[in-house]
């Protein structure tokens, strides 16, 4: 299929179109931002024109981790141009802006399309839509990596089917990746009427509760507001977020910046336009990240060894101990890859030696004896590549509604049977729970496809990186 990449349609208006401009205006909106040290799974984000809103998108944005390389960034908004049966995914090309190209995972939104009824691609959803377009120079401008998006354009209201939506994007809520939700508040009402029904608004979106969003909107008609057009003009994805957090205690709405289009410009407040930005908060602790020094002297020291192995001199990393707090992580997985192919996999859990001597033992494992793949030979080692996931504590769970597809890897148990999937498995399979439980019965622990229900089952995070 030829790539029809997605070229940039307010560029020149909603914001500058010249790159070097364009990153001026950057630079002074993110001024005063900063870099949050909590765990932030999503942004709620106005849409306007950078001169009447970007400085308040740009601090939600500015709280992101600038060293975060997440494996998606969804991007949502709800469309100004056309009404659909469900959403529209881009599946065409990639989106582009005047900084640059940024991937579409062609892949996922082909799944998406594919195994829903919900979601599917229309030009015209995508073709003049700016909801998605001006929130991509804040995230080129701000992170120093952007792997992959998702842009999905919402182009119904009914509620069943938002649902849906919902549930079809849930596997895909995890730590790993990022969603953006893009909309404005009121439209067009005076300025003081418009702080009212924003309050009103933006209230009910930090309940977390989002039966409470619906109501609102109703609510807010009922005080029949002069030029009140609409309250949430991006209700819908909002939506969407919410029945991913919904109720859930774990996921806090902060309010991060408030503001109007009466604020900005000619300060017009006869006619105004409300926008606020929102992060969303998990407040689970996040799993103890390692240290880059130390990730780098894990690779080098599972790169020694299979070099070693080779009878190949190589020296390990002068700096091979484990820094303190580290001590209990004693379970990890070595995957070896030659030109990006996979030519062995080992791991352990819960093993008698410390985290560096476990990498080593279970790098030349991979490399030499993993029966499915032919060992790897000294001529390969220039097109070798070593990834590492050092995994957490095992933690059981009595339910799979406790599963983080993408966040979670599983461990399997039923008498001496057992298998184990890392978390990233879902993320490059894109199963949804039952194929993902099914698979690691079947083929891991040997017990059926059906076996994972009257198995024991475990949970389990990890720290991914490679070389």
């Amino acid at each position: 299929m030829k790539c029809i990449d997605r070229e940039p349609v307010v560029a020149g208006t909603f914001y500058e179109s010249d790159p070097k401009e364009l990153r001026k205006q950057l630079k002074e909106m993110f001024a005063d931002s900063n870099v949050s040290k909590e765990n932030i799974s999503a942004i709620i984000v106005p849409h306007a024109g950078y001169a009447y809103s970007g400085d308040i998108a740009a601090r939600a944005f500015g709280q992101l981790n600038t060293e975060l390389e997440y494996d998606h960034i969804f991007i949502i908004g709800s469309s100004h141009h056309v009404s659909l049966k469900g959403a529209s995914v881009y599946n065409k090309g990639h989106y582009k802006t005047p900084l640059g190209l940024i991937p579409v995972d062609l892949d996922l939104a082909n799944h998406l399309i594919e195994s829903s009824t919900h979601f599917t691609y229309n030009e015209s959803a995508h073709a003049e839509e700016h909801t998605i377009e001006v929130q991509l120079p804040f995230l080129q401008y701000h992170l120093k990596n952007i792997n992959k998006i998702v842009p999905i354009i919402i182009g119904t209201q009914n509620i069943e089917v938002l649902d849906h939506i919902s549930d079809e994007l849930k596997p895909y809520f995890n730590e790993r990746n990022l969603f953006v939700i893009s909309t404005d508040l009121s439209h067009y009402p005076k300025d003081e009427d418009a702080r009212v029904v924003d309050e009103n608004t933006v209230s009910a979106i930090c309940s977390n509760k989002k039966a409470n969003v619906l109501s609102v909107l109703e609510e807010n008609k009922k005080l029949l507001i002069s030029n009140l057009y609409t309250s949430l003009c991006g209700w819908t994805s909002v939506y969407v977020l919410m029945g991913l957090t919904n109720k859930n205690r774990n996921y806090e709405y902060r309010r991060v910046l408030y503001g109007t289009s009466g604020d900005k410009l000619y300060q017009n407040r006869s006619r105004v336009v409300g926008y606020q930005s929102i992060a969303v908060v998990n407040k689970t602790a996040p799993k103890k990240e390692l240290p880059q020094h130390v990730k780098e002297m894990l690779l080098q020291e599972a790169r020694s060894a299979i070099c070693n192995n080779l009878g190949i001199d190589s020296e390990t990393s002068p700096d091979s101990k484990m820094p303190p707090g580290f001590e209990g992580y004693r379970s990890a997985f070595v995957s070896v890859y030659v030109s990006g192919e996979l030519r062995g996999c080992i791991g352990q859990f819960d093993a008698q030696v410390d985290l560096i001597e476990l990498v080593r033992n279970n790098a030349v494992s991979a490399a030499f004896t993993d029966s499915r793949f032919p060992h790897v030979e000294a001529e390969e080692l220039p097109e070798l590549k070593i990834e590492i996931s050092v995994l957490t504590p095992k933690e059981k769970i009595h339910s799979i509604s406790q599963i983080e597809l993408g966040r979670h890897g599983v461990y399997l148990q039923k008498g001496w049977n057992r298998g184990t999937f890392l978390p990233q498995v879902a993320t490059k399979t894109l199963w949804s729970m039952e194929e993902f439980l099914g698979h690691l019965a079947r083929d891991k622990a040997h017990i059926g496809y059906e076996g994972w229900k009257d198995a024991e089952l475990f949970i389990f995070e990890a720290i991914i990186f490679s070389d």
